[in-house]
């Protein structure tokens, strides 16, 4: 007869949208006659609250949770995300977007970039951002789900959506402790380890009383409570290749047009986020200490809002990187306590996301067996370091030399895998994606030849289509970029339709 090893107590360290990502996934998979699931967090600790921007596979997540999403984006006074717009990066005065889904059509076995790329040089093609309908969209301020439109871009319309955080985490947790998770509303002062296996038992909380588990969820924040204070796991700094370290936060009134995208503006040390919301506008500058001040930093932010400010900036400071190991003994660390990857490609949210389906897929019993959790470091860490390269690609691939900051970057050297990837662009415009990392070989093409990175050649294989009809090909794929966009509602008119927020007081 086979004992019962089960895990019978989850219990999650820290609100936020991470620990409420969690309790909201386990207990809809986790039924809470089996496994009891709890949740403390203290209102005295606020959490940072600012990532408001995804990426597409939220999509995915929120549908497997089962979330309306008309409701989703009400509660949450949501907009939708087509893009991140890119200016000031490759040098001053340029901008690109980032879009979503497709550009153009893959022809004669290559992918579209390719064939573009012969074009282009030949001045025959427009910028490869006129060949995306999301990126054509973007800037007409429109949007729309996919609808079945047959071979129409239109049925394949890529997004995400753009939000309050604090509000995301508020509609979680309301859908989680539905689903039988317990909140409790406590400080934390003390973790208490098993003397032989050196696994967490229990914390203590403020009054003196314990908790314990069998498996904990650290989504502490940046002080990593039990990943590193309790089990001392160690942190991988990336700062010699991401050397901003602090940002300045604040929202702003909202501004018209409502626009489906989130841009990134480069500054002489680092870069300003905008993301627009129904309520309001979120902005931040994210900035080197070691190459400006705090008080510079903050000036350049409120100098270059869109509309009035809303409340007091607030501080946050960072090192880029992350934990030598997620998942430890019997811990895990999600969202801020797991490690920091800039905002800038809106990764924040997917990593916890990432994590928690890692974890569904490998939830353990009261063994913990090892090879599973050292499989899970395994995928993480490659999915943390493949994001990594792909976010120091926009500050090495720059032509700027205004800033003691930028020549850094500029010169800085370069983990091998995105020296790679970056060698095989320059000779034929070839893109190798390594083992299904999160962004495909549309998404490097297009920051590449954002950031002005550019073939020595095009792909030989681009000479098998004659030029005319190569040509007329081209202007038949912009053609009906055009004429989908030109289908599509604006995004105020569909939000207006179909999921309009309250307005809060």
């Amino acid at each position: 007869m086979t004992t019962n090893n089960n895990i019978k107590k989850v219990l999650i360290v820290g609100g936020g949208t991470a620990g409420w990502m969690a309790a909201a996934a386990i207990s809809k998979f986790v039924s809470a006659e089996a496994c009891e699931i709890q949740l403390v967090e203290s209102e005295k600790y606020p959490t940072v609250g600012v990532g408001e921007a995804t990426i597409p596979q939220i999509v995915v997540f929120n549908k497997t949770l089962g979330l309306d999403e008309n409701e989703f984006i009400k509660k949450t006074q949501g907009t939708f995300k087509l893009g991140i717009e890119f200016v000031n990066w490759g040098k001053n005065g340029d901008r690109y977007m980032h879009a979503f889904g497709d550009v153009g059509r893959n022809m004669h076995s290559l992918p579209f970039h390719q064939l573009w790329w012969k074009q282009f040089q030949q001045g025959k093609a427009e910028d490869l951002g006129a060949y995306a309908l999301n990126s054509v969209a973007s800037y007409q301020g429109k949007f729309m789900r996919p609808v079945n439109a047959g071979d129409s871009p239109l049925s394949s319309i890529s997004y995400a959506f753009q939000f309050d955080a604090g509000l995301y985490a508020a509609f979680l947790r309301e859908r989680a402790e539905a689903q039988g998770v317990k909140r409790t509303e406590a400080h934390i002062v003390d973790v208490k380890l098993n003397n032989e296996s050196g696994f967490i038992d229990s914390v203590v909380l403020e009054d003196g009383s314990n908790i314990e588990a069998d498996l904990f969820i650290d989504c502490s924040g940046f002080k990593g409570l039990l990943i590193e204070e309790a089990l001392h796991t160690g942190y991988e700094d990336w700062s010699h290749w991401l050397p901003a370290d602090s940002a300045w936060a604040v929202p702003c009134a909202r501004t018209e047009p409502l626009l489906p995208y989130t841009r990134a503006t480069a500054h002489s040390a680092g870069w300003q986020w905008r993301i627009p919301l129904q309520h309001r506008t979120g902005n931040g500058h994210v900035f080197s200490s070691k190459y400006m001040d705090e008080a510079e930093a903050k000036n350049i932010l409120l100098n270059n809002l869109d509309g009035k400010v809303l409340a007091d900036p607030r501080l946050i400071k960072f090192t880029t990187g992350k934990r030598k190991k997620l998942w430890n003994k019997n811990c895990i660390a999600l969202g801020l306590s797991s490690g920091f990857m800039e905002p800038l490609e809106s990764t924040s949210i997917h990593l916890v996301q990432s994590a928690i389906s890692r974890l569904m897929a490998m939830f353990p019993t009261k063994d913990f067996n090892h090879g599973d959790i050292d499989e899970f470091n395994r995928q993480m860490d490659f999915e943390y370091e493949r994001i990594r390269d792909f976010v120091i690609l926009h500050y090495k691939a720059t032509e700027r030399n205004d800033s003691e900051f930028w020549n850094y970057c500029r010169t800085m050297a370069i983990p091998e895998t995105l020296e790679h990837k970056i060698s095989a662009f320059k000779s034929c415009g070839n893109i190798h994606r390594f083992n299904n990392e999160l962004f495909n070989e549309v998404s490097w093409a297009e920051v590449l030849y954002g950031q002005g990175v550019h073939p020595e050649r095009y792909h030989p294989l681009a000479d098998g289509i004659s030029d005319v009809e190569l040509e007329q090909r081209m202007m038949h794929v912009k053609s009906v970029v055009d004429k989908s966009v030109e289908y599509m509602p604006l995004q105020s008119e569909f939000i207006d339709k179909n999921c309009k927020a309250k307005v809060p007081e």
